[in-house]
């Protein structure tokens, strides 16, 4: 697929560890880690690519490991996701999901962003 240099510079800077083709390849993946690491510039080139649908698709099943918190809970508020569900988790084969801590529970994470604007 042939892809526009703005588009391609974006991938290249949020998804450094392969190819912009690459990171293009799955876009699921791709807006997981534009939503995380992108910047308010690159997010607007990729406006111009993928709707808001697609970025709330992301958020509906986005791909697992990628979101830190307050991405997760920004990107949530940004499409009225309230209350923000729970950060999404890898699923560990063998690994009882319940006996792992959550170190950033969402509580916390919400009473900290609600209260720094």
């Amino acid at each position: 697929m042939i892809y526009s240099d703005d588009l391609l510079a974006v991938a290249k800077r949020i998804f450094w560890f392969a190819t912009p083709e690459e990171a293009l390849e799955f876009p699921k993946r791709f807006l997981t880690y534009a939503m995380t690491y992108a910047s308010d510039e690159d997010i607007e080139i990729l406006r111009k690519y993928f709707s808001d649908d697609d970025f709330k698709a992301t958020l509906g099943d986005p791909a697992p490991g990628i979101f830190d918190q307050s991405s997760w809970v920004k990107w949530n508020e940004r499409y009225n996701r309230i209350p923000v569900p729970p950060l999404p988790r890898r699923q560990i084969p063998g690994v009882d999901p319940t006996t792992v801590p959550d170190f950033f529970p969402l509580q916390v994470l919400n009473w900290k962003c609600n209260n720094t604007k």
